[in-house]
């Protein structure tokens, strides 16, 4: 019966405002936006109408004026003063106040509505009283005397996207004859009392997708106040009660929240003193009946009770969960997610909340939408986190996918019949193209070969429509044919191919390996390890590949790789003593040879390149095609796709790491001069204020003096018996390399040379936890 009598009271309320504001006959429509700026040269004034040429210095100046559907624009300045909002808008025509823009202004400041900083403070910076259908969006309400803001028998009230700061009391407080208040993406620091607080009576609330730091209380507090929904907060009290239903508080929603009652003296938190009331949950015995408390996550470490209900406390979910039939889906663990990747298992947070809880926005504290960790099994009823944030801190994962040629300038395959002419581009279309999504792929793996060059020059990939980069992928001498894998984000659904060098032409070649999106294979790094050295009856018989012949390479259970679930393997492959041009392709064993090459050579030549090739029954198959002679062929594990694993793929730049043709500076800022790596010397690459655990890079060796070749292993281990390139001397030859990161961050190229080399690396991206 109160329900309907405050519905019709309201209604009055509603019809009784809107005729004593009813405009005269003739007269114009009242404007749809107001304006507060009390800037400098905004030229404010509170005696005109709030326009944008003319805007009202206060906000209580707009507050007074404003009527049902209007919007009020605040600047994001500081206004020393208390609102007082006593109007109303009605259910399809509220008032909105709106700090900011459509965001935080650009500063990153909200618009600051109280006491000022270091000064008196107000009674309270926004008060609402006997007010329905306002919403507050983008403020900051700070240095009150008492309750920042309060709420007072009033209805259908937002606070959204905002902060509290510095109170002698509650940080929200809504009483009275009040309900359907609503706080959410709020912060709040420094309150002396309950972060939010609800009163007796109050009806209907919803707190959510708050960060409720420190105060001198509990976070949320509810003392007889029936249909509270907190849901999808993170809370951390330090030492103080989390989440308290106190009196007849029932049919309350307790979902998806994070809760941390731990000391906040350090990081992680820490067990409080004897004595401390830090409880997670309390729910009092008369708030008992109709209240539901799940998904959420409570962590131990202040080392008192996760939940009080009903007087009893509980320090583990089992016993919860049998004595009151809540919390089946709760846990009562550490819900810290580290930020720099630090270990694999990311807890209790991700992707395990009830998305069907009442109260749930569309996106967490930050304005992010919820993101599906590709790596974290959905144990929720969708993928969003528990808590005010999104854990988005992570990479995609790989679909293997052909060998499949897409780029081919010769037949006008993905580009007009024509070779590029140096200083050109040609942009490659990949979205919905040989089985790549049309949508959500962050990067793609090709295996690009340019032939017939009329003059030396070099082909940058990158992505399309962002700025070329000083890198480069492949560099060539007249009539050249060179491959390369390349790994590159894509934008757009494009990748651009830009050739540089002589006044020439070039004709370019793409085979698709694979691409990045949200769901796939993760990548495991193995090695370098030899899989395959048909001079050493190493995976293979002794003997050579005759050109026209192939040989299958057993691939899993070998070497550390899975003997099942293995969806792709990535090698270094070599070719050796090659007594007749020719080419090597590489694909799923039992698969229908594509129309691919990974490799091309001429006589004599020793070349290297990285592969990676979907795996069908475990094995993956090696052709050589060509002339009518034989070669030997080499290939060093790197790693491989599978359904296990935490590491995702973080595309990046590209962007140049290192030249030593250049000055450069060290991880230490010591200066290096340029010059190149001796003959059985060593350069090292310093990641270590990346999270990156594995790197993927473009390494360049030019202007060698002798025959060589390259290894880049992990710092702080023994150098592998593998390499990643190999050269003759005055030749130019890139490879791409991926390689684990050592435990110090670092990872070392070795030079295995009589000769000097210089070396140039281009940062393409990285694995990371």
């Amino acid at each position: 019966m109160g329900g309907t009598i405050n519905k019709r009271t309201a209604a009055l309320a509603a019809t009784s405002l809107l005729g004593a504001l009813a405009l005269p006959t003739g007269a114009s429509a009242a404007p749809t936006d107001l304006w507060v700026d009390n800037g400098a040269g905004a030229h404010c004034t509170d005696s005109g109408t709030g326009t944008e040429a003319a805007p009202y210095c206060t906000v209580q100046a707009a507050a007074d004026a404003a009527l049902p559907g209007q919007t009020v624009h605040v600047a994001g300045n500081d206004y020393p003063e208390q609102v007082r909002i006593t109007r109303s808008g009605t259910s399809g025509a509220p008032i909105r106040f709106v700090g900011g823009k459509d965001a935080p202004s650009p500063d990153g400041t909200y618009a600051k509505v109280g006491g000022a900083f270091g000064g008196s403070g107000v009674p309270h910076a926004l008060v609402v009283e006997g007010a329905h259908h306002v919403e507050f969006t983008g403020f900051s309400f700070d240095y009150a005397n008492e309750e920042a803001v309060l709420v007072k028998d009033s209805s259908d009230i937002t606070l959204m996207r905002g902060e509290v700061w510095s109170t002698r009391a509650a940080g929200v407080r809504v009483t009275g004859d009040s309900s359907r208040v609503t706080v959410g993406r709020f912060r709040f620091s420094y309150v002396s009392g309950p972060l939010i607080q609800l009163d007796q009576g109050v009806k209907d609330s919803v707190v959510t997708t708050n960060e409720l730091s420190p105060g001198s209380s509990a976070a949320v507090s509810a003392t007889g106040a029936t249909g509270t929904v907190v849901v999808s907060n993170t809370v951390n009290t330090n030492c103080h009660d989390g989440i308290v239903l106190a009196g007849a508080s029932t049919g309350a929603v307790v979902e998806n929240n994070v809760v941390d009652t731990g000391s906040t003296a350090d990081y992680p938190t820490k067990p409080c003193q004897a004595g401390a009331s830090a409880t997670g949950i309390t729910v009092a015995a008369e708030a008992a009946a109709g209240t539901k408390v799940d998904y959420n996550v409570v962590s131990p470490t202040s080392g008192k009770p996760a939940y009080l209900w009903a007087g009893t406390p509980y320090t583990a979910r089992p016993a919860f969960t049998s004595a009151t039939g809540q919390g089946a889906h709760d846990a009562v663990a550490d819900p810290t997610v580290p930020w720099d990747g630090s270990k694999p298992q990311l807890g209790p947070t991700i992707d395990s909340a009830d998305v069907n809880a009442p109260g749930m926005l569309d996106v967490d504290l930050g304005g992010r939408p919820a993101k599906d960790d590709p790596v974290v099994a959905d144990t929720g009823t969708g993928f969003r986190d528990r808590g005010a944030w999104e854990f988005a801190n992570f990479g995609s994962v790989y679909t293997p996918t052909g060998p499949t040629r897409v780029l081919d300038t010769r037949k006008a395959l993905g580009a007009p019949g024509a070779p590029v002419a140096s200083g050109h581009s040609i942009d490659l279309d990949l979205a919905g193209v040989a089985g790549v999504p049309a949508e959500g792929v962050t990067a793609v793996t090709l295996n690009v070969t340019v032939t017939a060059p009329t003059s030396p020059g070099l082909l940058t990939v990158y992505p399309h429509g962002q700025e070329r980069p000083t890198a480069s992928n492949l560099n060539w001498t007249t009539g050249q044919t060179v491959a390369n894998l390349v790994t590159v984000p894509v934008v757009d659904g494009r990748a651009t191919f830009f050739a540089g060098g002589g006044p020439g032409t070039v004709e370019v070649i793409a085979d698709l390996a694979g691409y990045y999106s949200t769901k796939g294979s993760v990548f495991t790094a193995a090695g370098p390890t030899r899989l395959l050295d048909t001079r050493q009856a190493v995976g293979a018989p002794k003997a050579r590949v005759p050109q026209s012949g192939s040989i299958d390479l057993q691939v899993a259970g070998v070497k550390g790789v899975p003997a099942t679930g293995v969806t792709a393997v990535t090698m270094n492959v070599t070719v050796t003593a090659p007594n007749d041009n020719g080419f090597l392709t590489v694909y799923p064993h039992g698969q229908e040879r594509p129309t691919a090459s990974n490799l091309n050579w001429t006589t004599g030549q020793t070349v290297a390149n990285l592969v990676t090739v979907p795996v069908v029954d475990g094995k993956v198959t090696f052709f050589a095609g060509g002339g009518g002679g034989s070669v030997d062929v080499v290939a060093d594990l790197a790693g491989y796709y599978s359904a296990e694993g935490y590491t995702t793929y973080n595309p990046t730049g590209p962007w140049r790491m290192m030249d030593t043709r250049q000055d450069r500076y060290d991880g230490n800022g010591t200066k290096r001069p340029a010059g190149p790596v001796p003959a059985g010397g060593s350069i090292t690459l310093d990641f270590g204020e990346s999270r990156a655990r594995i790197v993927t890079l473009n390494v360049t060796v030019t202007q060698p003096a002798a025959n060589g070749f390259l290894t880049a292993y992990p710092s702080g281990t023994a150098r592998p018996l593998a390499s990643n390139l190999n050269w003759t001397p005055g030749r130019t030859v890139p490879n791409q390399v991926v390689v684990p990161v050592g435990a110090d961050g670092k990872v070392v190229l070795y030079n295995g040379s009589s000769g000097g080399a210089d070396m140039v690396v281009d940062w393409f991206g990285y694995q990371t936890w």
